[in-house]
């Protein structure tokens, strides 16, 4: 493939047998990035309500599989949706179903062994985890129809990908109180500024084909825009954290995730691909410590 694209082929990928190689693209695991994102909402709310370390440390390894399964199954419906478009953007045309490696048949039954296995993980939780599991596939699937019908397609992506921080209160809790709602809508602010930035990757190719997107809406004045964003993700979740016994160190040290926010915000470029793809994936470390502030909260 030549131009610009986010597939890689290369390390542990590279050593794979052939025949799994557009499977493991499919899914993305080329690319954890966007397993991580899916994750953090839920760890987040497993750090704020878990019993004990014991019990914390169980539903985030089943948080951790069931994220990396989900964003696959994800990713799968996704590119069923869109493989006409990615043959037309320059960094998506050498995804499997875009580029022919896979035949929507054989992504299909794909998808029914991720969701198979996102079934059996689902099962373990109680039963208000379920329900809202279950929940979840409506977002799943509605999402790449988004860009198609709004220019707030990102929006639908928070409600998806931040689905995990009520999941995750409900698994751990067995129930939902005030503040996962402040939770679920910081993660939601939080996701419609960082994915705006890794939508300009494609805005020029997007204006061409059509397609919809806050990159598109905010234009030049993204930056703009993630200062409100990311204020607003930020706020919410000091709110949400207010609502349990935390120690002040876990407010000051929400002073790291703020710090790399803002970061992406001075180093913003609309017009660098590169740059907004590096951005874009900062925002895992910023996951990692709200979870950590969390965390060190309860010491």
């Amino acid at each position: 493939m030549s131009g610009f694209t986010d597939i890689r082929r290369g390390g542990w990928v590279a050593r794979l047998p052939e025949r799994y190689l557009p499977y493991v693209l499919l899914a993305r695991l080329d690319r954890p990035i966007g397993a991580w994102l899916l994750f953090l909402p839920g760890l987040w709310a497993i750090c704020l309500t878990a019993k004990n370390f014991w019990w914390g440390l169980w539903f985030t390894v089943l948080f951790g599989i069931g994220s990396v399964v989900m964003r696959g199954a994800g990713c799968v419906v996704n590119d069923l949706w869109d493989r006409k478009m990615d043959a037309m953007v320059e960094r998506t045309r050498g995804r499997p179903l875009a580029s022919g490696m896979v035949t929507p048949m054989q992504a299909l039954s794909f998808l029914a062994v991720l969701c198979a296995i996102g079934l059996a993980i689902l099962l373990t939780l109680n039963n208000t985890a379920k329900l809202l599991g279950v929940a979840s596939l409506v977002l799943v699937v509605l999402y790449p129809l988004a860009k198609r019908v709004t220019w707030w397609p990102q929006a639908f992506l928070g409600l998806t990908f931040g689905w995990g921080a009520p999941l995750g209160f409900a698994a751990a809790r067995g129930h939902l109180t005030w503040p996962v709602l402040l939770l679920y809508l910081g993660a939601i602010f939080w996701i419609i500024g960082y994915d705006t930035i890794y939508a300009h990757q494609d805005r020029e190719d997007d204006t061409l084909i059509g397609v919809k997107s806050t990159a598109r809406l905010f234009g030049t004045r993204t930056r703009e825009a993630l200062c409100i964003l990311y204020g607003l993700a930020f706020l919410m979740l000091l709110i949400a954290m207010s609502g349990f016994s935390l120690h002040p160190w876990g407010y000051w040290l929400m002073v790291v995730p703020g710090a790399l926010l803002a970061w992406q915000i001075i180093r913003l470029d609309i017009d660098n691909p590169a740059r907004c793809l590096a951005l874009f994936k900062l925002n895992r470390e910023v996951g990692l410590a709200v979870a950590a502030a969390i965390l060190l909260g309860w010491i």
